[in-house]
C-alpha cells in the first residue's frame, strides 16, 4: 500500500499536521480508528467505501462515501469497510483545524461523518475530485489540495474565537490532556462557558473531553505493542485514578478493553509488519 506524506505551508501549517495519499490494498477490508485529537478530511478517488459505529453505545448506521467524509475530532471509534483497493486524498487536520473549513458548527457533526458534498456541495467537491484525479502523482495531487485549502480559507472570514481555542487546545496538547481545565479559561480572562461552547462551535468538543482525548492519545502511543505491558504503571503514568478507571476510558473510546486492544494491534503487527496503516488504525474485531 502506498502512503505518501505531504506537511502544510503558511499559513495551512496552524490548522493541519499533514496531507496525504493513500493508495492500494487495505491490510483488512474493515479498520477500526480510535478517536485521536484530530478532524479528517477524506477525498475518495476510488471505489466507496463504508462507515459505521465500532462501539454499540453509538447509533451510527453503516453509510456508503463515494465522494469521501469530512469526520470531526471523535468520541467514540468509527469502523471503516474498505474496497479490494481503495484510492484517496486527505487531511489530518489539528482538532480546531477544520473550522475555518465549515458552513456549520462542529458539534452538528460530532461523531457523525458527513459527505465531502454535503459540507462543500457537489459541483465544487466534483470539480476537486477531476483535478486531483487528473494530477500526475501523489505529490502533484497533495500540492493541489492544498492550494485549494488556501484558497477556500483566504475566502472565508475570520472565525470567531479561533485564536482562544486554539491557544487553549495547545496547553491541553501540551500538558497531554494533565491541565486543570479551570485554569485554561481563568488564564485567558474568559469565562468556563464561553470558553466551553468556543470549544463546541469550533471543535465539537467540550475542553475537558479534548483533555480526555489527549491522554487517552499519549497512552496509547506510549503502549510497546511488541513487549508485555504493565497496565498499572502505565495507567499511573498517565494520570488515571486507577486500573479501573484507566479500562473504563479505553472501553468508552475503543469499545474494547485495553488487553483486546493490545492484542488486536499485535495482530496488526505480526500480519503487516512495517505497514503504512500501522500507525493507529486496528483490524476490526
Amino acid at each position: 500500500m502506498e502512503y505518501v506524506s505531504k506537511a502544510p505551508r503558511k499559513p495551512l501549517a496552524g490548522l493541519i499536521d499533514d496531507l496525504y495519499y493513500l493508495a492500494g490494498a487495505p491490510p483488512y477490508s474493515r479498520l477500526t480508528l480510535p478517536p485521536m485529537p484530530s478532524a479528517v478530511l477524506i477525498l475518495n478517488l476510488g471505489a466507496p467505501f463504508r462507515i459505521r459505529a465500532a462501539t454499540e453505545s453509538v447509533a451510527i448506521e453503516s453509510a456508503e462515501y463515494a465522494d469521501g467524509c469530512v469526520i470531526t475530532t471523535l468520541t467514540r471509534a468509527l469502523e471503516f469497510g474498505y474496497p479490494p483497493r481503495t484510492r484517496s486524498v486527505g487531511v489530518h487536520f489539528k482538532p480546531w483545524g477544520l473550522a475555518p473549513f465549515l458552513p456549520m458548527p462542529a458539534a452538528e457533526l460530532r461523531d457523525r461523518p458527513l459527505t465531502v458534498e454535503q459540507v462543500w456541495g457537489r459541483r465544487a467537491v466534483c470539480e476537486l475530485r477531476d483535478r486531483l484525479a487528473a494530477a500526475r502523482g501523489p505529490y502533484e495531487m497533495l500540492t493541489l489540495l492544498e492550494d485549494e485549502l488556501t484558497r477556500l480559507m483566504r475566502r472565508t472570514r475570520e472565525t470567531t474565537g479561533l485564536g482562544l481555542v486554539r491557544h487553549a487546545s495547545g496547553v491541553i496538547a501540551a500538558t497531554r490532556g494533565s491541565v486543570v481545565i479551570g485554569d485554561l479559561s481563568a488564564a485567558a480572562g474568559v469565562s468556563g462557558a464561553h470558553l466551553g461552547q468556543r470549544f463546541k462551535e469550533l471543535i465539537g468538543l467540550t475542553p475537558k473531553r479534548l483533555a480526555r482525548t489527549y491522554r487517552f492519545a499519549a497512552t496509547v502511543r506510549a503502549i510497546d505493542a511488541a513487549g508485555p505491558v504493565d497496565w498499572a504503571d502505565l495507567a499511573g503514568r498517565a494520570g488515571y485514578f486507577d486500573q479501573a478507571h484507566f479500562g473504563h476510558e479505553f472501553r468508552t473510546f475503543t469499545g474494547l478493553t485495553p488487553t483486546r486492544y493490545v492484542e488486536a494491534r499485535r495482530r496488526f503487527l505480526r500480519e503487516h509488519p512495517g505497514h503504512a496503516l500501522d500507525v493507529g488504525p486496528l483490524p476490526a474485531v
